[in-house]
């Protein structure tokens, strides 16, 4: 194995020119497979993230408006919400019909002075359901939940001119229903809810305490697994309501869901179609090397012919040869296309993905392509008879 070897690297180290530019030719045609996978596999897991951020994943529940009597949902929707296995997180809020006013100058009767907001009982787990993050301040947690404390959202903090907390400061109040509730927090604009936007968020529990807040939910939010959303949703309804299931109204999957598996579906069947022409390149470029090869080395062939090489010898020693230059290939054609990807996908600050199998069919496929294509060539200067390879040098 070490004298084929080392037989088969006679070949590229008498002619390193040739050699360079045909390895080149190679590395080019895998780094273009790895190029071209890689490069629409980044691109397209930027294009699912922006999709997800519109959410793929979410589905809410709320009572049928404009019933007699109002629908309403029961106060374990969230708990038979979290039982159905998909789920993978569920919360609510809760309309308090109580007004919220900058401070006690303002008439509570006009209900102008709410600015067109809502005060909300809120879960303390609404946050991640929501994909929501704080700007200034802090959410509310076990301990403030249970106290006369605030979350704003965006708009009802500009609204009521309480846009930033001062970290050790004196915290700002707002007057709910006329009791001063303390604001802890600032929402950033949530993009799917700007319903929470338009709201004050108090404590679950301190609503039912100050605010005579009945417990009932008013809309329910969920996640779900992306793949599972229309079997959750056809069983929602029945789930939060099983003796009314028709006065529950469950919104449809976002369109951006639709749009995600499309794209997904499409840029499969893209990176195998890029593949193989990657590929299909690479080998042609690796068998017109071996063909000339075969031919410019006539004379050696001839050579080894007379001076007893068998035709199996002849063989093996060609076909080693393109194993060996195709594997160089390969290599560099794995590194330099990984290259490309990692700086290009960079550049466009896009997540990193590059296909498992690309890279591995970077160097396997050089190998496989080494064999394929060289079977013709290393028979072909076998089948030289040694008088005339000798002479036709």
């Amino acid at each position: 194995m070490i004298d084929l070897l080392s037989l088969g690297m006679v070949g590229l180290r008498t002619r390193p020119v040739r050699a360079v530019l045909s390895g080149l030719g190679i590395a080019i045609g895998i780094a273009t497979m790895i190029v071209v996978t890689g490069i629409p596999a980044s691109s397209q897991a930027a294009l699912v993230r922006e999709l997800s951020a519109l959410g793929t994943d979410t589905l809410q529940a709320m009572p049928v408006p404009d019933q007699n009597p109002p629908a309403r949902l029961p106060e374990t929707a969230v708990a038979m919400v979290r039982r159905i296995g998909p789920v993978r997180a569920a919360s609510a809020v809760g309309n308090t019909h109580t007004l919220v006013r900058r401070n006690d100058r303002t008439d509570r009767t006009d209900r102008s002075n709410g600015n067109g907001l809502t005060v909300l009982a809120t879960r303390l787990d609404l946050l991640p359901v929501l994909d929501a993050r704080i700007t200034s301040g802090q959410w509310l947690n076990p301990a403030t939940a249970e106290f006369p404390t605030v979350v704003l959202g965006s708009v009802a903090a500009t609204r009521l001119g309480i846009t930033t907390l001062v970290p050790g400061g004196s915290a700002p109040q707002v007057m709910i229903d006329d009791r001063w509730f303390t604001v802890v927090g600032v929402l950033a604009p949530i993009p799917l809810s700007p319903d929470i936007d338009r709201s004050v968020l108090v404590g679950w529990e301190a609503a039912r305490a100050e605010l005579r807040f009945d417990g009932r939910p008013t809309v329910v939010y969920l996640r779900a697994e992306e793949s599972r959303l229309e079997t959750v949703r056809s069983v929602l309804a029945e789930s939060i309501n099983p003796e009314r299931p028709g006065q529950v109204l469950v919104t449809r999957p976002s369109d951006a869901l639709a749009a995600k598996r499309a794209t997904e579906s499409s840029f499969s069947v893209l990176f195998l179609a890029l593949a193989a022409v990657a590929l299909v390149i690479g080998g042609i470029g690796v068998a017109n090397t071996m063909v000339v090869s075969v031919l410019e080395r006539r004379s050696e062939i001839g050579l080894r012919r007379a001076l007893g090489a068998t035709r199996g010898q002849i063989r093996g020693q060609f076909l080693t040869e393109s194993i060996m230059l195709s594997v160089a290939g390969g290599l560099a054609g794995t590194v330099l296309g990984l290259l490309a990807t990692i700086g290009y996908a960079r550049w466009q600050d896009w997540p990193l993905v590059v296909p498992a199998e690309s890279a591995a069919l970077g160097v396997g496929g050089a190998v496989v392509i080494g064999v394929l294509v060289g079977v013709y060539p290393c028979v072909r200067a076998a089948r030289l008879p040694p008088a005339q390879a000798l002479t036709s040098a």
